[in-house]
């Protein structure tokens, strides 16, 4: 996601939106009374000779949210709302309309107030994610990439001098030296760069990889997120990865085991008896008034589904944690931890000291 231009003071913030990870991010800040403008199709009537017709033209609307949907499907956001700002010869102002968001479009959005964990939640989409090494492979060549945000930058090839299959002793002897030479050169890259590693390619070559460095390096095949097939060795299938999307899965599953191990650790407090969390609307927003809260954990969903004065209380809440220097973490129920944060009422807290300490 790219910001185009921000004025909090004014409440605006005029976004693009490069990828799916995108949509996810505007689908739980985007909410009911905020205003939205985009670049969108209107039907409208056309008068002609025996009667009217319809046809759809293409104009720059603004409008008031009255709800937001996520279409995974077809890979797209729906806001639907009633038109504020629209072209006058038009004539749809006070109209219902669905504004349909996907990738390369431009939205800009206005809110009365921009809690700073919605905005926490934008700049990490626009923030430099972890990098990422590709490490390509087929039985005849090998590319070692490092993925990042600004693109990606192929730092090694290696050709595998693998014989034929009918020499099938020096075969085995050049596969050991071509796993060893792939090996040491992984081992320097990651050195220098301290990130997730993705093996990809076709057929078997990656399995080797994957065994020979479980043997041979096993502090470094913990630091393998995906084993996949592309098409193709070499440069080719470090950028084949990259296209598919098989990166931005590993970065997806980097910030749910995150949000997972949260909420694991939660639990776990709450096993041992310690005093320092607390859970529940009620508890959590007396924690957050006395200034206890550290960190609060609170579900997508009950941001999103929360109306009237449940959305008042937990906005409220929110604003008071930070405020008082603490940090909000919005948890997905789309994984097993959100799950579980939301049988707990949706909203949690990790405090600031034991409310069993004695005074």
């Amino acid at each position: 996601m790219k910001i185009l231009n921000e004025d909090l003071r004014h409440g605006i913030l005029k976004v693009s939106i490069d990828n799916l990870d995108d949509l996810w991010i505007l689908y739980n800040l985007i909410r009911k009374g905020d205003k939205i403008y985009s670049r969108t199709t209107r039907e409208v009537k056309v008068e002609r000779v025996g009667g009217t017709s319809s046809r759809r033209v293409p104009a720059n609307l603004g409008l008031s949210v009255e709800k937001v949907y996520y279409d995974k499907d077809l890979a797209r956001l729906r806001i639907h709302g009633i038109i504020i700002d629209a072209p006058e010869d038009l004539s749809v102002l006070g109209s219902h309309h669905t504004i349909n968001l996907h990738e390369g479009k431009v939205a800009k959005i206005i809110k009365e107030y921009w809690a700073q964990h919605d905005i926490e939640s934008l700049r990490k989409a626009v923030r430099p994610g972890p990098p990422i090494i590709i490490v390509a492979l087929d039985n005849d060549e090998c590319a070692i990439g490092v993925s990042r945000t600004s693109g990606v930058e192929v730092n090694i090839e290696l050709k595998s001098g693998i014989p034929s299959k009918r020499e099938a002793d020096r075969r085995e002897q050049a596969m050991l030296k071509y796993l060893g030479e792939i090996s040491g050169a992984l081992v320097k890259v990651h050195e220098k760069v301290d990130g997730r590693i993705v093996i990809v390619g076709p057929a078997f070559a990656k399995e080797h990889l994957v065994r020979h460095l479980r043997k041979n390096f096993p502090e470094l095949s913990d630091n393998i997120a995906a084993v996949k097939s592309v098409s193709s060795g070499g440069v080719a299938g470090v950028l084949e990865a990259v296209r598919v999307g098989v990166v931005g899965k590993v970065l997806k599953e980097s910030r749910m085991m995150e949000e997972s191990g949260l909420v694991e650790e939660l639990l776990a407090r709450l096993g041992a008896s310690r005093g320092d969390v607390s859970y529940g609307i009620e508890e959590v927003e007396d924690d957050a008034i006395s200034g206890a809260v550290q960190t609060v954990l609170v579900c997508d969903d009950k941001l999103r589904s929360a109306e009237g004065e449940e959305r008042i209380r937990l906005e409220s809440i929110l604003k008071t944690v930070e405020s008082k220097g603490g940090r909000v973490v919005i948890v997905s129920t789309g994984h097993e931890g959100g799950r579980k944060l939301d049988s707990l009422g949706g909203i949690a807290a990790f405090l600031r000291y034991s409310k069993h300490r004695n005074f």
